[in-house]
């Protein structure tokens, strides 16, 4: 039965990729619907075996916290009562996947499954979305809903796209880099990372780029600090390791970019121009940073509600109204506006308890498992700068692929033998 659970989780993995990286309503409440059912699955196993030991309750606390605080928002604050009760519902189901991952996903086999799964998923979107950029002339293609030249892959928003490659690109990295595996076996994730990176230039997101370039720089600041953890133990080759592999990605991302990549860069510097946002009907990030803060302002304890910031935004957005934003266009601004600094500060409790949880196991075990580590750590650290400027995690296929890779940098290093 133990089996027919991480089969189902694995299932849930790539499912949830595929309508739009589930975006809409009722494929979010289909994916609250498995995950509680597989749940009840597992209840069953539990009470078969005898065995009731749940993993990483520290980070599975502050998560269940913050659900809690947005259902008491449902009966108080809430600008929209509605969506903060199915917010914590969202969470509530995430929770409870890490929570089953932590437990069905503890061996190091399965545990290469899940990697595989994630990489799997990410390539088979990449392999989509080049085979549209490059061929799509009308709407549709396979998927009903998907317009020329408008996003990217399966994902109607490009930037959206970009989540998903960078949190794979920096899992698979780091398990080369950290010499994880076999070398006749390093040449195999090259070739799976390439449709993956290249995606990702192809989308054309700013803050995807970015968010590749902080990955590498937190490799290298890594690989520079564990003198036994990468493919090499000189320092001196470890320095040229790292300077190839950044000048090989920056001249890669450029020559793959173009001056589509370079022009969408050099209209970054025109959302903070004043004169130029004025005729942008509130639209730049500029405008609705401004926007988000004053509504904290107004609401600093509890916040608008969990999923309720597009209602509670509107009174705060200085425009014309002919374009309400729906979203911060920055996860943590939209978390300070929406729970208020009640609920920014269980989001700090989170990243103060996974960081640490990470940094502990790192200087744990050896082999895959570590590298698995390693590549989690970069896979957050993408998501982590990406989050400055946008909202993917608002996507559930980036959600679900965030807490896996949460539960492979945290796991606790027990990873030794298989139970069926």
């Amino acid at each position: 039965m133990r089996k027919l659970v991480f089969s189902a989780l694995i299932a849930l993995v790539a499912i949830t990729a595929i309508p739009y990286g589930t975006v809409e309503t009722w494929w979010k409440a289909a994916f609250v619907c498995a995950v509680f059912a597989i749940c009840i699955v597992a209840i069953i196993e539990t009470l078969v075996s005898g065995s009731n030991r749940i993993a990483g309750g520290p980070v599975l606390l502050p998560m269940l916290s913050l659900s809690a605080l947005a259902f008491l928002q449902t009966f108080s604050v809430s600008a929209d009562p509605f969506q903060t009760r199915f917010f914590a519902l969202q969470l509530l189901a995430l929770t409870t996947f890490l929570a089953l991952l932590y437990r069905y996903a503890n061996t190091e086999r399965r545990l290469r499954v899940l990697v595989s799964t994630v990489l799997a998923v990410a390539v088979a979107s990449a392999v989509f979305g080049i085979l549209r950029h490059t061929t799509q002339h009308e709407t549709g293609f396979i998927l009903p809903l998907l317009k020329p030249r408008q996003g990217f892959g399966q994902f109607i928003n490009k930037n959206h796209f970009a989540y998903l490659m960078e949190m794979a690109f920096g899992l698979g990295l780091g398990i080369i880099l950290s010499g994880g595996i076999k070398r006749d076996r390093v040449m195999i994730y090259i070739a799976l990372l390439s449709p993956i990176w290249t995606g990702l230039v192809l989308s054309n997101s700013r803050g995807g780029v970015l968010a590749m370039l902080a990955q590498i720089v937190v490799a290298a600041l890594l690989l520079l600090s564990f003198q036994t953890f990468s493919v090499t133990r000189s320092v001196a080759l470890k320095a040229m390791l790292i300077i190839i592999l950044a000048g090989g990605v920056l001249a890669g991302t450029f020559w793959v970019g173009g001056d589509r990549l370079a022009t969408n860069f050099e209209a970054a510097t025109k959302e903070f121009d004043r004169d130029v946002t004025a005729t942008r009907h509130g639209a730049s990030r500029n405008e609705i940073w401004r926007a988000s803060l004053k509504m904290f302002a107004a609401h600093p304890i509890l916040g608008v509600g969990l999923g309720g910031y597009w209602i509670g935004i509107t009174a705060h957005h200085e425009a014309s109204g002919l374009m309400t934003p729906q979203e911060a266009h920055n996860d943590y601004l939209e978390l300070l506006s929406s729970a208020g600094l009640i609920g920014f500060a269980v989001g700090i409790w989170f990243v103060v308890i996974v960081v640490r949880m990470m940094r502990k196991n790192l200087s744990l075990d050896t082999g895959f498992t570590r590298a698995v580590r390693f590549g989690a750590v970069l896979g957050l650290t993408g998501v982590a700068a990406h989050s400055l400027v946008d909202f993917g995690l608002h996507i559930m296929i980036n959600a679900v692929v965030f807490v896996t890779l949460i539960m492979m940098g945290t796991q606790m290093p027990r990873i030794n033998a298989d139970y069926s």
